[in-house]
């Protein structure tokens, strides 16, 4: 018996890395699954048929799989996608958004295309395959059933040199908060994984700071430590979790922070003066980095 037994996953960017690890565990675990990757470059360029790679590895170790090469960049691509799963398998419970690219580059040299292409394939990719998937939710009643976002630290915490890719993984944060209010009704639950791995899309930027990167570094920290917190998510034991950001990786687990009011003063009459706020937003900054400091204290690992 398989935690996802009688489920159907749709996984976007299946075909490498962390999309990879999560359809094969998803399909170990039971679930049948679409696996979907146009087969393009860390720069979304090109084409090749990878997801059927994948589709055919899962089919030769007993489960049940079916390829898809649309994109999600594209509202008719998710609206394929979802289709995939309905045709093949009769229906559609989970669905993994974690298709993306890479076009890294400073505000200074960024061209607009750049910016376009990511925040097309990870912002709104999320939408488009998102939509289709709760009207279906919606349309027939269809319970239980898991979205799993992927945003980054890059938007979470900000990285140079990745305004695109911040801006678009930041978004799909508070996409995910806004999702998970308004498919409660149906019993979806909608959380954001934050990861952090070894794959084609991150390696050469670790090389680029001078650091080896060997298959021991791959074991410790490879796309395969991503999967298993999506897999338990998308089971009956994530049910009732919903809008979290959980990150995972190097062999950790963790859960973030999520935007709160950490302390607030504020006046009986009038509006404030720059005199007041000299007093007042040097004591909002400490509150902040006291805050900050708990937090680090309190996500130290806990080796178990």
């Amino acid at each position: 018996m398989g935690r996802l037994d009688d489920k159907v996953a749709v996984v976007t960017g299946a075909g490498r890395g962390i999309g990879r690890e999560i359809a094969l565990l998803m399909a170990r675990e039971g679930a049948s699954v679409v696996v979907n990757d146009v087969g393009g470059n860390t720069d979304g360029t090109g084409t090749t048929m990878i997801a059927d790679e994948v589709a055919e590895e899962i089919r030769a170790a007993g489960g049940q799989a079916a390829s898809n090469t649309s994109s999600v960049a594209e509202a008719a691509g998710g609206e394929a996608i979802v289709q995939t799963a309905l045709e093949t398998f009769g229906g559609v419970d989970i669905l993994v958004n974690n298709a993306g690219i890479l076009r890294d580059k400073t505000i200074f040299k960024m061209e607009e295309a750049d910016w376009d292409a990511v925040l097309a394939v990870h912002l709104k990719g999320h939408y488009c395959c998102s939509r289709p998937f709760a009207n279906y939710i919606r349309d027939n009643n269809r319970t239980g059933c898991r979205i799993i976002n992927f945003s980054s630290v890059s938007g979470l915490y900000g990285n140079f040199g990745q305004a695109n890719y911040g801006a678009a993984k930041a978004g799909i944060a508070g996409f995910t908060r806004v999702l998970a209010l308004e498919l409660a009704k149906y019993g979806c639950t909608v959380n954001t994984i934050s990861p952090g791995a070894l794959t084609r899309m991150t390696i050469p930027l670790r090389e680029n700071r001078g650091e080896t990167v060997d298959d021991d570094a791959i074991e410790a920290s490879g796309p395969q430590h991503i999967a298993p917190i999506v897999a338990w998510l998308a089971s009956e034991a994530g049910a009732g979790i919903t809008s979290e950001i959980f990150h995972t990786g190097y062999r950790g687990v963790g859960i973030m922070q999520q935007p709160r009011v950490i302390k607030q003063f504020k006046k009986k009459e009038g509006i404030w003066s720059l005199d007041e706020l000299d007093n007042i937003v040097p004591q909002l900054v400490e509150a902040r980095k006291a805050n900050m400091e708990a937090a680090d204290t309190e996500g130290s690992s806990i080796e178990v």
